[in-house]
């Protein structure tokens, strides 16, 4: 099969890519810019048109009023405090879940494997009352553990993970075998050091959709100090009003830590992406 890269496209060809490619990008980075310049803005200049993207003059006060007018540090600390966790409990359950389903062999491995995977059709929202009533008669309402207990387990992990193992070649466990390696071992000094793209992917998927996970907290937390900052967010839009520059203000700060983690392990991601969809 032939394979093609950018060295056998023409120049104008190649040009007519890059402008597309550009536009494409300055299209997805639109929102955030608008975001970003409507942080520094009163609330009647946010939804002025045209659209002023340079305020005049810059309102910098927005980021101090956050702090003040919202306990937006403790819905920071809740969030990324629920964010690891998950993530950990994630990237653990689902490297040893794959690890099996991959290389181990036991009765029904497949049909495990398939009725497991079967429940990512399956929406929240068709089985989200049970899930409340259930964390209702366990005592877990109104509390971090509930969050934490529901999404400490991924069906989309587990297959990420266990399409990453299958191009890990057998010989490397069966040479470890030799000497005497107990599958444990085999897993946390084999496995898992040669699935860091894979692991970087589900790291970077399961905080993001953590952090942003909106309507879980919103129905297991009504106390104020338990809220994630997606609920916290409504602390500045009152009866009346919205505050507009404030919620920017408080979404820019809040995009930090999802930035921080994207690009410490943007290198794998991709990386981890591709492999995943190849079985040697």
């Amino acid at each position: 099969m032939l394979k093609y890269g950018m060295d056998d496209v023409s120049v104008p060809g190649r040009a007519l890519i890059y402008i597309l490619l550009i536009l494409c990008a300055a299209t997805m980075l639109l929102p955030f810019i608008w975001m970003i310049s409507s942080s520094l803005k009163l609330n009647k200049d946010v939804f002025t048109f045209p659209i002023q993207w340079i305020p005049h003059e810059p309102r910098w006060q927005n980021y101090s009023a956050i702090w003040t007018r919202a306990p937006l540090l403790k819905f920071i600390y809740n969030t990324f405090k629920i964010s690891v966790i998950v993530t950990i409990l994630q990237v653990l359950s689902s490297s040893f879940a794959a690890y099996a389903f991959a290389k181990l062999h036991f009765p029904f491995r497949r049909a495990l494997f398939i009725g497991y995977i079967g429940t990512i059709a399956v929406p929240w929202q068709a089985y989200m009352v049970p899930q409340f009533i259930m964390m209702s008669r366990f005592g877990l309402n109104n509390t971090h553990l509930s969050l934490i207990c529901l999404q400490a387990f991924s069906a989309f992990g587990v297959f990420l993970m266990k399409q990453f193992y299958e191009n890990i070649p057998d010989e490397l466990r069966e040479a470890a075998r030799i000497d005497g390696s107990t599958e444990y071992r085999i897993w946390r000094r084999i496995m898992l050091p040669l699935s860091k793209p894979a692991v970087s992917t589900l790291i970077i998927i399961t905080f993001v959709t953590t952090w942003n996970d909106f309507l879980g907290p919103l129905i297991y937390l009504t106390r104020t100090e338990l809220k994630t900052i997606q609920i916290g967010l409504r602390s500045f839009i009152s009866q009346y009003s919205s505050e507009y520059g404030l919620i920017m203000a408080a979404s820019v700060v809040c995009l930090i830590p999802i930035l921080t983690v994207f690009l410490s392990l943007q290198r794998y991601f991709v990386q981890g992406i591709a492999s995943t969809g190849i079985k040697g």
